[in-house]
């Protein structure tokens, strides 16, 4: 892969992280609710499930997702229904009061770091906007003349990189809330609003429809 190539994708890679969405919403709700050490469970999830989807658009299996409406209606279904779980999970979440004495290990009481791994994982692998995005933007990265595997790990490896310090810096960004956000009532409203974000995302995703067009 040449220079300016990997630059270019370098800077796209940037862009595609940054732009909110639901593994930004994950990553601030438990950066709020964890913190970023605890945190990280999550990103690492979040990456799991980034890595599943490249591979499977650079693969070409992502392009057929793309060509069956049947396939392609059950990815989305599953993503938004997960979304939507999620939001609708998270919106219900119960808040107590915890003991001062008890800081910030009273607040950290909730899932496991391998449900959040596995909540962080499912978040990413089942979006199918993840799979348009990547059957889109991956071809204009890939020379057709070169192997495909070394190209593919390339890229799939600094999608990786930039998106893991992304991740991270919305979980800080949301953690250094955490202490106006100690009352019962402050938290019920942040599980309320990332909640009510995740039920939206996933509803958005039936919108979602199969614009990538081949060629």
């Amino acid at each position: 892969m040449d220079l300016h190539v990997w630059l270019a994708y370098f800077v796209a890679s940037w862009v595609i992280a940054v732009s909110p969405g639901s593994g930004a919403v994950l990553s601030m709700s438990h950066g709020l609710s964890y913190g970023v050490r605890q945190t990280t469970a999550t990103i690492v999830g979040l990456q799991i499930g980034l890595t599943v989807i490249l591979l499977v658009a650079g693969a070409g299996v992502g392009a057929v997702l793309l060509a069956s409406t049947t396939a392609f209606m059950v990815v989305k279904l599953l993503g938004a229904g997960y979304l939507i779980w999620l939001g609708v999970k998270q919106w219900r979440t119960r808040v107590d009061a915890a003991p001062q004495d008890q800081g910030a290990a009273a607040e950290r009481v909730g899932l496991s770091t391998r449900q959040r791994l596995v909540r962080g994982a499912l978040t990413n692998a089942t979006n199918p906007k993840g799979i348009v995005f990547m059957v889109a933007v991956l071809p204009q990265f890939i020379d057709p003349k070169r192997p495909l595997a070394l190209q593919l790990l390339i890229l799939l490896l600094t999608t990786v990189a930039v998106d893991t310090v992304v991740m991270h810096g919305y979980a800080l960004l949301a953690s250094r809330l955490r202490v106006l956000l100690r009352s019962v009532r402050a938290r019920r409203t942040q599980n309320r609003v990332f909640g009510g974000v995740l039920v939206g995302m996933g509803a958005g995703l039936l919108m979602v429809d199969r614009a990538v067009k081949a060629g």
